[in-house]
This record gives structure tokens, sequence and C-alpha cells, in this order.
């Protein structure tokens, strides 16, 4: 039986995609695009998500490549612009499961030094009954010792609970431990399949 529902967080209950910075300020989406893929690409930021630190990996990317020295530093210097909002429908869905008696749990890869700038600026971090980000911990999905690590802190057991993702990758993670996973796609095909395995 689930007792526990564990969120992803970016993309799943909150909106944070580089585009958002980038394409205003190069005024096309296509140098934006081309910029975040060809010089600072989603796997240079996960090395934020590990634990280094922003200013480390930043220096390293400038020495690669200085002539982009002024939008590399935009990364993280204008980091918050990123964000967007909350997932539509998502702390609705997160109220409704803490009202039924679930617990909600996070399990987010996650720079140590950025997700202190957001915390408290959307509230459906505020309704978790706890979370670990992985840039704290220094272990990233989907490394089963990352979720592991969840259950330990918290007292919960695999079977009882379930974790929601974007990613295929990481929803399937903690499978081997005994934790169902679902891919996230929005807030209304999740709350329908989460309807199904709840009544179940």
């Amino acid at each position: 039986m689930i007792r526990n529902i564990i969120f992803d967080f970016g993309a799943v209950l909150v909106d944070w995609d580089p585009h958002h910075l980038y394409i205003p300020f190069f005024g096309d989406a296509q140098r934006a695009e081309w910029f975040l893929t060809e010089i600072c690409p989603y796997s240079w930021n996960t090395q934020a998500d590990a634990g280094r630190t922003t200013q480390e990996i930043t220096e390293e990317r400038i020495a690669l490549f200085p002539e982009w020295e002024k939008e590399i530093r935009m990364y993280y210097g204008r980091w918050i612009e990123m964000m967007g909002g909350q997932i539509p429908g998502m702390e609705a869905l997160v109220r409704d499961l803490k009202e039924r008696g679930y617990g909600v749990y996070g399990l987010t890869n996650w720079s140590r030094e950025t997700f202190p700038l957001v915390r408290d600026r959307y509230p459906v971090f505020g309704l978790l009954d706890g979370y670990i980000v992985s840039g704290e911990e220094r272990m990233m999905k989907p490394d089963p010792a990352f979720y592991q690590l969840l259950l330990d802190r918290y007292g919960l057991k695999a079977e009882e609970c379930l974790f929601i993702d974007d990613n295929p990758r990481n929803a399937s993670g903690g499978e081997c431990l005994g934790i169902q996973g679902l891919v996230f796609h929005d807030a209304e095909q999740i709350r329908a399949e989460l309807g199904i395995l709840l009544s179940e």
C-alpha cells in the first residue's frame, strides 16, 4: 500500500528553465538553444547539482570558452531569472494528498547554492514533510543510494513509496529498492494515474 508520495522539483513542482534567461538576452531562441547546448549544457550544470561550487565550474567553463565569459557568468550570476512559476495544478495536488493522510516528500537534483534562493518563494515546498537536495548530499538521481538516503532519513519503507519525476531514468531509479516510479507530464495526467494507483 502506498503511503508516501515523493516528488522531483524542477519541471514537476516548479518551472526551472535556462531558456527563460537566455532567450530574452540573445533575442533569438535558436541562438539561446545553441548556447545552452554547446557552451553551458545541462550536463555542465549537473556538476553543481552533484555538489561542486558554482564558482569552480564557472571558472573552468570560462577557461574553455573565454570569448563567452559574460554569458557564462550570467548562468549563475542571474540564475534566479531562469525560474518560472509553480507547475500548474501541483500545489493543489500536494495539498490534496496531505489532506488525505499521505506523506509528501521531495528528492531533487539541485545545487546547494541555488536551491536556498527559491525555497521560500514557492508555497509548494513548504507543504512537504521533508526533502533532500543532491548538492548538499553529493549524490544524485538515479543513484539508488540517493533514494535510500531519503528512506533512511525519514524512516520510510520503500514498498510504501511512489516517486514522481519528469525524467524516466530518475523515475525508475528507486525501483531496485522497491520504490514505484511514475513519469510526470502534467498535473492532470499524474493526478489521474495516482487516482488509479492509490485506489488499488
